[in-house]
């Protein structure tokens, strides 16, 4: 498959070499081009422009921070919506609102081209791996073309439907019940503190049973070992999402306090200097905010 690679971030570069690695015909855009050297060793091409990339592609991946990047990678001038051939695919997998989906996909769809939304659930590590969970959405036949690439990329396909913004929903929903879980997470661990209970003691009894996936077991060490610095998911990110979420929630009418509560701890961490550590952080502002720290 001829397949363009946009975005060469934490996540882009891991999932550009399963590509790579793949077999497929890659080439790789980034507007550092300094990101893209590693790749252009191992074999991928590298495009000197977004409309360069699309050239006589079958597919291009978008991985790109927020919604303002994906739609100037997409729609700005000479952006994926005026390079792409006609029923070429924009597979984008990064996490964006379910209002920049909509948007994306109306623009595509008059341009006759195709669009698959497909954000990813997993961190870096996850995706050099190829382990990465794949949310899909969009028609069923232009979901099946982009299959080969969620094989490489990914040790599980979930299917939201037919409707791109569904795979947005479901991406959002799940970072805001891991965040809320790390809020809990931190609660509690500080609720054991003050009590004058290691904190390692909460986590294995936490993590013996009950709570024995991976979200409590990765986000409870490193609140344990308080190993902010190794930023898988940054505090900033979080509350991007967290933001992405509420703006969900209120353009369907569903009360989320919870998500309040995780948006208000992310925010009180980045104002305290803690914006590109860990999102597990927000241990440590609720350390503060009980007087630990």
């Amino acid at each position: 498959m001829k397949v363009g690679f946009i975005g060469l971030g934490k996540m882009g570069q891991p999932m550009s070499r399963r590509v790579l690695g793949g077999g497929h015909d890659l080439i790789v855009y980034n507007r550092t081009k300094e990101k893209t050297a590693g790749l252009a060793s191992a074999g991928a091409s590298v495009a000197i422009s977004i409309a360069d990339v699309c050239r006589g592609r079958d597919v291009v991946i978008t991985m790109v921070a927020d919604d303002a990047a994906v739609k100037e990678v997409a729609l700005g001038a000479g952006g994926l919506r005026d390079s792409l051939g006609a029923g070429a695919v924009h597979l984008c997998m990064g996490t964006h609102s379910v209002t920049a989906i909509q948007t994306l996909t109306a623009a595509h769809a008059h341009a006759d081209q195709k669009m698959v939304c497909a954000p990813v659930l997993g961190r870096p590590d996850i995706a050099a791996a190829g382990q990465l969970g794949i949310v899909a959405a969009g028609p069923a036949d232009t979901v099946k073309r982009c299959d080969p690439l969620f094989q490489i990329i990914g040790r599980r396909t979930f299917e939201a439907g037919a409707k791109q913004e569904g795979a947005a929903a479901i991406k959002l929903s799940n970072n805001f019940v891991l965040g809320a879980a790390i809020e809990a997470m931190a609660e509690a661990f500080s609720l054991v503190r003050k009590y004058g209970v290691m904190p390692q003691v909460l986590f294995d009894v936490m993590t013996d049973a009950l709570f024995a996936a991976p979200a409590y077991k990765i986000y409870g060490k490193i609140i344990v070992d308080e190993s902010y610095d190794k930023a898988g998911f940054m505090t900033l990110q979080g509350l991007k999402d967290m933001n992405l979420v509420l703006a969900a929630a209120d353009q369907a009418r569903v009360p989320m306090p919870s998500a309040n509560n995780v948006r208000d701890r992310l925010l009180g961490a980045i104002a305290h200097g803690d914006g590109e550590k860990d999102w597990a952080v927000m241990a440590r502002e609720q350390n503060r905010a009980s007087g630990i720290e």
